[in-house]
């Protein structure tokens, strides 16, 4: 309860947070689906940051672990070698991720460069290891003007690309500047109500997908080749 006092614009009675038995699955023992948020905005009042913060509340009082992404310092994709701290340090909570959030600005009628660039340093593979195959992703965009669907439609073909479960909903926020108050939270509106219905979405899907990710994304092909030769091809250097 003291989660859902932290969300003025929900209605208690109407709020539920996806369970394993409210999708008819076996308790587990599993911990919280842990959720990694990244957001396409350097400036110092970032409406994707500040989107994302409002997915990261809704998701914590759905039962969810969460961490945001910073990705003031990240560099660019190839600039600096994948063992500069915040390069690590983005790989590693892809890694421990369960599922995602992506949220980017619509800029020139695409997702901004700060967006893309972190999606770009998330390898498909990590030796034998694939940080995002068959996690679940949530995607949105937010506008400076009217409503667009740009941004979402190009961040679902690059979830696609990262072998990622993406969800059917999403949410594009068009004039962005309207939605958020003086104290950088969401006004009550249709568009705040459709980021709950995403994260309450991403929540279900992810605790249906998780343990059987292995199952999901088991390939044919893949059977046929070693641990040892399946690194040598994905990590080939002349590429």
């Amino acid at each position: 309860m003291a989660l859902l006092a932290d969300l003025p614009n929900l209605d208690p009675e109407l709020f539920q947070a996806p369970s394993l038995e409210s999708l008819g699955l076996p308790s587990s023992s599993q911990p919280a689906p842990k959720v990694l948020l990244l957001y396409g905005s350097l400036r110092e009042r970032s409406f994707s940051r500040l989107a994302v913060e409002e997915a990261a509340r809704l998701l914590d009082a759905m039962g969810a672990e969460t961490r945001i992404f910073n990705p003031r310092g990240l560099p660019l994709p190839d600039a600096e070698d994948a063992s500069h701290p915040k390069v690590e340090e983005l790989r590693s909570l892809a890694q421990w991720a369960d599922g995602m959030v992506w949220c980017s600005p619509e800029r020139h009628g695409a997702m901004t460069g700060i967006m893309k660039a972190q999606i770009d340093w998330i390898p498909l593979a990590l030796g034998g290891i694939r940080p995002t195959q068959g996690k679940t992703l949530a995607v949105m965009q937010v506008c400076g003007g009217s409503q667009s669907f740009n941004t979402v439609n190009q961040l679902r073909i690059l979830g696609r690309w990262m072998r990622m479960v993406t969800i059917p909903n999403q949410s594009s926020v068009p004039k962005a500047f309207m939605e958020f108050d003086d104290n950088d939270r969401m006004k009550p509106s249709p568009f705040y109500d459709r980021i709950v219905d995403v994260m309450e979405e991403l929540v279900k899907f992810t605790l249906l997908v998780r343990e059987r990710s292995e199952l999901l994304t088991d390939r044919y092909s893949e059977r046929k080749e070693s641990a040892e030769e399946l690194s040598k091809r994905v990590n080939q250097r002349a590429i």
